[in-house]
């Protein structure tokens, strides 16, 4: 562990923490643009993943985006590694404000995080495009093709962002109030490439920037401390 970090925790009040894809690959969920990320592996249809995840292909093909977002974006089994618990350790402790966080996947919140703001949305929230009627994950995992409303039929929509829509108002609106009265901002599992999302740590003033990840980053030389480990590696002394 690095007692620089040790140092930088113990004198912060205000943490907020800003997390992507490389925060779940310790927990065995793949990342996206990585050697081994979901971009690069074989699929057995002829579309890319950025064509897949779009809102256009859900509209036009949703039998084909739910098999694909069955197969590869959903993982009900994985569980919280050492940064998600050390994450709700912290907020227990009153030292973490709040996570951001670019994941769908839910294991901030099933580690014990309270405060996280999901700028991407979740898998766990879907929702009926005909009568608005509110679905847990089950019932993707349970449908065969597209999953449908038990009271109207309509085509139930997970609550994720998708490529061509908009991330929530209100969400960004939180997490760029959080940002500007954090006192320490760690950024980890996440080379800050997807933008609006990378972009809110712009709104970032505070006194101590720690980067943590395996892949350079474009804020590394505004950086207090960089640790080039596995995110997990490095916040396993922190768990309590």
């Amino acid at each position: 562990m690095s007692s620089d970090l040790r140092s930088i925790v113990d004198h912060s009040t205000r943490i907020v923490f800003f997390g992507g894809a490389g925060v779940s690959t310790e927990s065995g969920i793949p990342d996206f643009r990585s050697g081994g990320g979901l971009y690069n592996q074989a699929t057995a249809t002829r579309y890319a993943p950025e064509q897949i995840l779009s809102h256009g292909f859900f509209e036009r093909h949703p039998e084909e985006f739910f098999a694909y977002y069955r197969a590869h974006l959903l993982y009900p089994d994985a569980q919280p590694n050492p940064a998600h618990l050390a994450l709700a350790a912290w907020e227990r402790a009153g030292k973490l404000a709040a996570v951001i966080t670019q994941n769908i996947d839910g294991l901030h919140q099933r580690a014990g995080s309270r405060r996280v703001l999901e700028l991407h949305g979740s898998v766990h929230s879907n929702t009926c495009l005909a009568c608005s009627k509110r679905f847990g994950l089950e019932v993707i995992l349970q449908a065969t093709s597209i999953p449908r409303c038990d009271v109207c039929r309509g085509i139930i929509k997970p609550d994720v962002v998708l490529y061509e829509e908009a991330l929530d108002g209100a969400v960004l609106h939180a997490a760029v109030a959080q940002l500007a009265r954090a006192d320490t901002l760690i950024v980890g599992g996440t080379s800050l490439v997807v933008y609006p999302a990378a972009g809110l740590v712009q709104a970032f003033s505070g006194t101590n920037l720690v980067l943590i990840n395996k892949a350079a980053t474009d804020l590394d030389r505004q950086a207090t401390l960089t640790l080039r480990e596995p995110i997990g590696t490095v916040l396993a002394p922190f768990v309590d």
